[in-house]
């Protein structure tokens, strides 16, 4: 759980953005959106192979 507290001198607008920065570092919506449907182990896998596929094609060299 992230926990802010508003520090002295520090805006609302401040600790707001303070906030959405250690949500995004933690990771905490790229969960979230990944929770939001069910997506089985076999799915999973198949969207792994296709990632690194397509991370191999790029990385390749051209001659």
């Amino acid at each position: 759980m992230s926990l802010v507290t508003l520090q002295e001198g520090e805006s609302q607008e401040g600790l707001l953005n303070r906030f959405k920065k250690i949500i995004q570092r933690d990771g905490v919506l790229r969960e979230l959106k990944a929770r939001r449907y069910f997506v089985s182990k076999q799915e999973k896998a198949r969207a792994k192979a296709r990632k690194a596929a397509k991370r191999m094609r790029s990385k390749r060299p051209s001659y």
